[in-house]
């Protein structure tokens, strides 16, 4: 086989359906569904979020994990990390075989093992720039499960680096999929990122814009969370807003709004089109489980509401936050 890049499968969901199935499939959950995602057995009423689960993206790069396996049987395959950010599929990914790297700083130590004519797997979150290029030079077979809506991220990143405006993106600094999106802003002469996580630290950037913070306070309050050319004074005169696509909405429109203000009072309306950027570019499906979990908490009655995910997962916290704030 010649071709060394796959990003569409390999034609054998009719090979893997089945075993999917009967690893991710509930008859449980199906019930629920039955009888209107609610259920009552003695005191206790159980009740089913309408939106939950796997996303398109995360169905897609399992099953194309699982094809991988099937189309090369005897060839060593590693994978990029966590495939998703859940402990049973990562698990039994591993009971197929399937060597999960630790991450590194160094695209030479994460790939040490990796030989030409390995398969390497690359997760939904994708991976930073750097490492496709060693990868590629490695000349292994590429097997690229990143999802499409992070794919959309990207693009508005490297639109924006193109325009001259530098990328805040909202996510964590070291999750792989903000990790990835910033290296792409990197592609292009003169572009750069900013990461904030949170609201906290959205306030300090929309802070130094009105000039009540001083350049070097934000180089070193961001110094990991920034490109090492990042200089606050030229590069937050343009900006352009981007999210890790399973970050909290409503902070990443609260964030949006502190940052189009902050630009607002220091340049002026006239100015502001010249000055901000922003796009919406958290997952459909992300939005959708918050709404659902919205949704069940406004109808009231619960007394415990049970997140099953990752520990290590941005949706699985995000929807706990949600219920914390709310029960």
């Amino acid at each position: 086989m010649s071709q060394t890049y796959f990003q569409k499968g390999f034609g054998l969901r009719a090979a893997v359906g089945p075993v999917l199935s009967q690893s991710y499939d509930s008859r449980i959950v199906d019930r629920l569904r039955e009888l209107g995602h609610a259920a009552r057995a003695g005191d206790m009423v159980f009740r089913l979020a309408r939106e939950f689960g796997f996303c398109y993206g995360v169905d897609r790069a399992v099953e194309y994990a699982y094809e991988t396996r099937q189309q090369f049987p005897q060839r060593r395959i590693f994978l990029s990390g966590e495939i998703i950010h859940n402990p049973e599929v990562n698990g039994r990914l591993e009971a197929m075989g399937v060597r999960i790297l630790s991450p590194a700083d160094d695209p030479a130590a994460r790939y040490a093992d990796v030989a030409s004519g390995d398969v390497v797997l690359l997760p939904a979150f994708g991976v930073p720039v750097a490492e496709m290029e060693h990868l590629r030079g490695k000349g292994c077979v590429l097997v690229d499960t990143t999802c499409g809506s992070v794919l959309n991220v990207w693009k508005n990143v490297h639109k924006y680096a193109r325009q001259g405006f530098t990328a805040v993106i909202h996510g964590k600094h070291y999750h792989e999929e903000t990790k990835a999106t910033a290296s792409q802003a990197l592609t292009h002469d003169g572009g750069h990122y900013l990461c904030v996580r949170d609201k906290a630290e959205a306030a300090l950037v929309a802070e130094f814009i009105r000039g009540e913070q001083e350049a070097e306070d934000i180089r070193r309050r961001f110094a990991h969370a920034a490109d090492p050319g990042f200089d606050p004074a030229r590069d937050l005169a343009r900006i352009g807003l981007a999210n890790q696509t399973t970050m909290l909405m409503s902070e990443s429109l609260e964030i949006q709004e502190m940052l189009r203000s902050a630009m607002r009072e220091r340049y002026g309306e006239a100015e502001l089109a010249a000055r901000f950027q922003a796009m919406d570019t958290i997952c459909s499906a992300t939005q959708d489980r918050q709404d659902a979990v919205l949704t069940m908490l406004g109808e009231g009655g619960l007394d415990l509401m049970v997140v099953i995910g990752g520990y290590n997962s941005s949706n699985t916290q995000a929807l706990a936050r949600i219920c914390a704030q709310r029960l």
